[in-house]
């Protein structure tokens, strides 16, 4: 039971409503509705005598005949386990990379972004709930093959492909297939994830991918059952291995009144990223506006969202951010050497840039991030 009085399984019951999906359309594509669309087998999974359990996430659902696992994209059919999504992205848009967030990876490019509908969790305070909260089959689809991606991506002159929206581990073969497609183009493959994934398939994703946003939602198992329908310990997990692996990594923590703003909790994050080797990594702290079921509470403010930042510099975090809060320096970057401001952002635009071959253009320090 939790302080407003609902128990686990109420939160997971009324997280779980599906509803028709927004979609962000280019200029280009025709929208197909979706009528089953592409038969594709899913990876990861094993038969067993009362239904197929997957082993893509760690919910490891057994799903019966007939039936969908939580994400509502992966069912049994005939005993295999199929994916609902594969070609139909229903989303699909030209952003600039900070907008992922991603500030330390290729500033000032433009990403090809896309989503399937679906997701493994059912945070109550989900911004896009209205495609991950569904499924593939309930939403209006772009028809895109992996080559079509790619090929799009190009013509729109982008320097990498984001997996996003959404949560690219439900569709995890179709990520898997334009990142591979992409690598052959020379171009970047970006997931922007809750990081919800078996140690399996996230060692496939590390032999394509380049960089990672990771929502790392709270560091507390409770609230993570309670407000997502999940646990820390697979997060964590994912964080390690990314960095074991070399991929890009920025982490993303949304603060939310009355959930993930206690700041004996933000300090312990921050303790153990400093001790696992994550001081350079970039960590954003993101302002929660109200949605979906946690609509009736306040935006963060913004004085906590300082006070977080506070604390993980003072853990020895060295590029710390927030976002979400128009009109702000909170995204410029800064030399933790001489304090100069190396980056300057406007929105998502980058105004200017005093970066030389990766150092500081004033003291010489080594800034992390992919800049080339």
């Amino acid at each position: 039971m939790d302080k407003r009085g609902y128990t686990r399984r109420q939160f997971i019951n009324k997280s779980t409503c599906a509803v028709c999906a927004l979609a962000f359309p280019l200029a280009w594509g025709e929208w197909t509705e979706f009528v089953g669309g592409e038969e594709k087998e899913a990876m990861f999974y094993t038969p067993t005598p009362r239904g197929i359990k997957c082993r893509l996430c760690p919910h490891q659902c057994t799903i019966k005949e007939g039936d969908t696992g939580d994400c509502r994209v992966r069912y049994n059919k005939g005993g295999k386990l199929f994916t609902r999504a594969w070609n139909n992205p229903c989303a699909v848009h030209v952003d600039p990379i900070e907008k992922k967030p991603m500030l330390h990876f290729l500033p000032g490019t433009t990403s090809y972004s896309l989503a399937i509908a679906g997701c493994n969790f059912t945070c109550l305070n989900c911004q896009n709930w209205e495609i991950s909260q569904t499924s593939p089959d309930k939403t209006r689809n772009y028809d895109l093959s992996p080559e079509q991606v790619v090929n799009q991506a190009k013509k729109e002159g982008c320097r990498s492909i984001s997996y996003t929206y959404s949560e690219p581990v439900t569709f995890f073969e179709y990520t898997l297939e334009c990142s591979r497609q992409a690598r052959k183009a020379g171009i970047k493959n970006i997931v922007v994830s809750n990081g919800y994934i078996n140690p399996a398939p996230l060692a496939e994703w590390c032999k394509v991918i380049d960089a990672a946003n990771i929502d790392l939602k709270s560091f507390d198992d409770e609230i993570y059952t309670m407000l997502n329908n999940g646990s820390l310990e697979p997060v964590l997990n994912t964080l390690l291995k990314l960095k074991e692996n070399g991929i890009w990594l920025e982490i993303t923590n949304l603060i939310v009144p009355e959930w993930t703003d206690d700041m004996d909790m933000i300090r312990r994050m921050c303790q153990w990223l400093a001790k696992n080797g994550f001081k350079d990594t970039p960590l954003h702290f993101s302002r929660f506006y109200p949605q979906y079921k946690l609509n009736k509470l306040q935006p963060t403010p913004e004085n906590i969202l300082k006070k977080a930042r506070e604390i993980a510099l003072g853990q020895g975090l060295q590029y710390v951010y927030i976002g979400n809060i128009p009109g702000r320096n909170y995204a410029d970057t800064f030399c933790p050497n001489c304090h100069s401001l190396i980056i300057e952002r406007v929105g998502y635009t980058l105004r200017q840039s005093k970066l030389n071959k990766g150092k500081c253009g004033v003291c010489g320090h080594i800034i992390p991030g992919v800049w080339e």
